[in-house]
């Protein structure tokens, strides 16, 4: 139990912290409905296990060492983070009246969600290094194979309803209220701090 709280306290500091999934989150908060924000979260969960895989594996031992795989992996990273950046600075106001209708008119599909939040979370570059040193140096080597993997799913978990929390929070009507009307630039704001974090991952050095 002492090891689990060490890697429940570990991940949630991770998490918790301002980083590509949070922005992103963060965004579609500022522009969809709150179904489209969960799927988002859904995604990012998700994504969390390709790195449990990878870790498990041994094979993110071999991308942290890889000075190509690595680079290939943080450019695909920072470009993605920079696109999506791209199109939330393009924001523009809802030409209904009714920003209800407009909402749910101009709502992303529930497979584009989750395919922004899965791809956001597998190509940080950042997160593969946090799980190749929670996997070695956080959870002991010798720890059996079934009880990383719970770990890995309880973080998965965890990841999927922190998000799904923070985007219930930013959708409630008494927020989405205030937000409305300086939404327009709050999206652009935060499509300029994607595109930050983007040029952030593609200069970032490995460690």
């Amino acid at each position: 139990m002492s090891a689990f709280f060490t890697v429940a306290i570990v991940h949630l500091l991770g998490v918790a912290s301002p980083g590509p999934d949070f922005a992103v989150i963060v965004q579609k908060s500022l522009s969809q409905p709150r179904t489209v924000v969960v799927w988002t979260a859904l995604g990012i969960g998700l994504g969390i296990l390709v790195h449990v895989a990878y870790s498990l594996l041994g094979i993110g031992l071999i991308i942290s060492r890889s000075i190509v795989l690595f680079s290939m992996i943080k450019l695909l990273g920072a470009a993605y983070l920079i696109f999506i950046g791209w199109r939330a600075l393009r924001a523009t106001p809802a030409h209904s009246s009714d920003d209800a209708v407009s909402a749910v008119a101009e709502a992303m599909p529930a497979w584009e969600a989750f395919r922004v939040g899965f791809l956001c979370n597998v190509l940080n570059p950042k997160a593969t290094l946090f799980f190749l040193a929670l996997f070695t140096q956080v959870i002991d080597p010798g720890t059996p194979a079934a009880v990383q993997l719970f770990y890995g799913l309880y973080m998965s978990i965890a990841t999927f309803l922190w998000f799904s929390m923070l985007g219930s929070v930013l959708t409630m009507r008494r927020i989405r209220m205030w937000v409305d009307s300086i939404h327009v630039w709050a999206e652009r704001a935060m499509g300029a701090v994607l595109i930050v974090l983007g040029v952030k991952v593609a200069l970032s050095a490995r460690n």
